[in-house]
C-alpha cells in the first residue's frame, strides 16, 4: 500500500471517513487519521495532510474545530461515492 498515487490517497481518506460514517457534524480527529494513514503511505503524514488540504479546497471534506477535525461534505455525497468507486475500482 506504500506505492499509492495522490488520487488513491484521496480515495482512501474519503473511503475511511465514509466507512466510519463521518458526514456533516459527525467529525473525526485529523491527527488520528494522519497517524493511521501515514504508516501506510510513503513520506509519512506530509503527503496525507497535503491531500486533505486539496480535498477541503475541492469541497469534498469539511474542516471543524479550526482544522483539527474533518468530516465528509453531505451535499456532495453522490460525487464522493463515485470518486471512490472510480479510483479504487470497486
Amino acid at each position: 500500500m506504500s506505492q499509492l498515487t495522490d488520487a488513491e490517497v484521496k480515495a482512501t481518506i474519503l473511503s475511511f471517513l465514509d466507512k466510519k460514517g463521518r458526514w456533516g457534524a459527525h467529525y473525526f480527529p485529523l491527527s488520528t487519521l494522519v497517524k493511521w494513514l501515514g504508516r501506510k503511505v510513503k513520506r509519512n503524514g506530509k503527503r496525507v495532510k497535503k491531500c486533505i488540504e486539496e480535498l477541503a479546497k475541492e469541497g469534498y471534506i469539511l474542516l471543524h474545530k479550526r482544522g483539527e477535525a474533518i468530516s465528509l461534505n453531505p451535499t456532495r455525497s453522490r460525487e464522493i461515492s463515485e470518486y471512490i468507486r472510480k479510483v479504487m475500482r470497486l
